[in-house]
């Protein structure tokens, strides 16, 4: 079982996160950190959680130790005081941090953390996935907070890194989104047979993540119907609220989700019994469909590895060629579990399993949702994806060469 523990002292001071205005995101200044042991004195995961709107997914760094000493941060959580001192007990006992690694280009909630993680440890050199990129300026990476004298892009090929004996990377080819490149950095642990994701890969756990009930009342705020009910806390509340987060966070607004008018939502508000800034005042416009546990359950597929509908929707399907040449590298590792920046961590997979969550690219370009998933939920996503590429934000779906044109081009 993996060894889950907390900072000795709660104080707030402790969990302090005060630039969160760069990025404003729930729980805001405040952001508890759990240490989770994975392998036992070789890998360890640092969980944190965010979210808007009460929306909160889990968001997570993960650490390896090195031989014959030393640590490699892999996608930085906040630096909170908890969390540098939970780091810092792993440092006495294994050696420095060495190196940091920045795994995305695109994931502004992950590179947030980067500059001033590096800033709590001096001594790390930082390492980031090429072909950075910002918004709406494009600046250097000093001026968003990176190291100047100790940051360094990724080479293109992993044998040049200075981890290279123990760490191995694939960096997914940039595709172009029209706003701006998406891009990963997949890193495999050779001794504990551990593979790094950030967003590319998740599995979606039907119970309530541990860090986001050290404060359940996004999860409770979520399980309720109307704005007139009491939020109680109990684990069926919990898990009922958690479960409609996660189709939150994956579709924006399932199908089995409606939202009511203006008029409904002013009569409620009168009748909740809190109406404080945290209950949004009373105000609670959505509205679950009695089906929607049913919508769930497509979406959880048995909590086995998938790619998140957004990333199917709008991001995956605009250079699949790329995407299929990263995972099959990556499935050259012999992995045994797999750890992404969100959602369920640790994963029990294998690479053929892990490569399987990439069929969907060999479908009909069309059509995004699997046999599994209902094509209603992907409704929102869709019309997203028609207002960016009616705006000229966004570039089209690139189709999947046919295997006579791949066979051409490896040619």
């Amino acid at each position: 079982m993996p060894t889950v523990t907390s900072a000795p002292s709660l104080r707030r001071r402790d969990q302090a996160w005060p630039f969160w205005p760069v990025v404003p995101l729930y729980p805001y200044g405040q952001r508890p950190t759990q240490r989770v042991e994975v392998v036992k004195d070789q890998v360890w995961t640092f969980e944190q959680f965010q979210g808007i709107f009460y929306v909160v997914v889990p968001i997570r760094m993960t650490v390896v130790r090195l031989q014959p000493t030393g640590l490699l941060v892999y996608s930085p959580v906040a630096p909170t005081p908890e969390c540098v001192a939970l780091l810092r007990e792993l440092e006495d006992r294994y050696g420095p941090v060495k190196y940091i690694v920045l795994s995305t280009v695109t994931g502004i909630e992950h590179k947030v953390f980067v500059g001033p993680f590096a800033r709590k440890f001096p001594r790390a050199q930082v390492y980031v996935t090429p072909h950075q990129w910002s918004f709406p300026l494009n600046l250097p990476l000093p001026w968003l907070g990176l190291p100047r004298d100790r940051t360094h892009l990724l080479p293109a090929e992993s044998a040049q890194a200075p981890f290279a004996d123990q760490v191995d990377y694939a960096l997914l080819s940039p595709i172009d989104l029209g706003l701006g490149p998406f891009g990963e950095t997949a890193c495999f642990h050779r001794a504990s047979r551990t593979l790094m994701l950030t967003d590319a890969i998740v599995a979606i756990p039907a119970e309530p993540p541990a860090i986001v009930q050290i404060d359940p009342f996004p999860l409770l705020f979520h399980a309720r119907d109307s704005a007139a009910e009491t939020i109680v806390d109990t684990p069926a509340n919990r898990r009922k609220g958690w479960q409609r987060i996660a189709l939150f966070a994956f579709y924006f607004r399932p199908s089995t989700l409606d939202v009511a008018t203006t008029g409904e939502m002013w009569r409620e508000a009168k009748q909740a019994p809190v109406r404080s800034r945290q209950h949004y005042f009373g105000f609670y416009p959505f509205r679950w469909r009695p089906d929607w546990p049913q919508s769930f359950a497509a979406l959880h597929q048995g909590g086995q590895l998938q790619v998140a509908p957004i990333l199917k929707t709008l991001i995956f399907n605009r250079g699949p060629e790329a995407v299929l040449d990263w995972a099959k590298r990556v499935a050259t590792w012999q992995f045994e579990q797999i750890i992404p920046a969100h959602l369920e961590a640790p994963i029990t997979a294998t690479p053929a399993q892990f490569l399987q969550a990439f069929d969907f690219l060999r479908l009909d370009p069309s059509s995004e949702a699997s046999p599994a998933l209902p094509a209603a939920d992907f409704e929102l996503l869709q019309q997203i994806e028609r207002l960016l590429l009616s705006r000229g934000i966004a570039r089209p779906r690139q189709p999947l060469l046919n295997s006579q044109e791949s066979k051409k081009r490896e040619a």
